[in-house]
This record gives structure tokens, sequence and C-alpha cells, in this order.
């Protein structure tokens, strides 16, 4: 059982999925998953922006549902 302190997070308001293509300068030639993901664009960015400067890019997933 999780901490109780910790809430579960709630799908539906995980918008921005933060991936680091790894791709766009040779280190990777699979698809990989997204690296993680925010409720809020501006986080996501900030987010990216520390971790992979350069390639980073940020999904926004209501976008990508039927």
């Amino acid at each position: 059982m999780p901490e109780p302190m910790n809430l579960l997070p709630a799908p539906g308001h995980m918008r921005y999925a933060v991936y680091p293509c790894s791709w766009k300068i040779g280190l990777c030639d699979q698809p990989s998953p997204p690296m993680a993901v925010f409720a809020d664009r501006d986080q996501a960015s900030a987010f990216g922006s520390r971790m992979w400067p350069s390639t980073f890019e940020i999904v926004d997933l209501e976008e990508c549902r039927p």
C-alpha cells in the first residue's frame, strides 16, 4: 500500500507527456515511453528543458485521445 500522505495521480489530470527524444542526436533507434507526465504544460516544459535542453518534446495527451 502506498504511503497515505502520497496521493495517487488521477490519470485524467496528467495531460502533458515529456519525451527525451534521444533519437534526434543518434542515442537510440527505438521508440521510448514518456519520462514524465504533468498536469501543467509549463511544468512539463521546465522539466524537459532542464533534463534534455535540445531534444525534448511535450505531447498533449488530450489531443491524442479519440
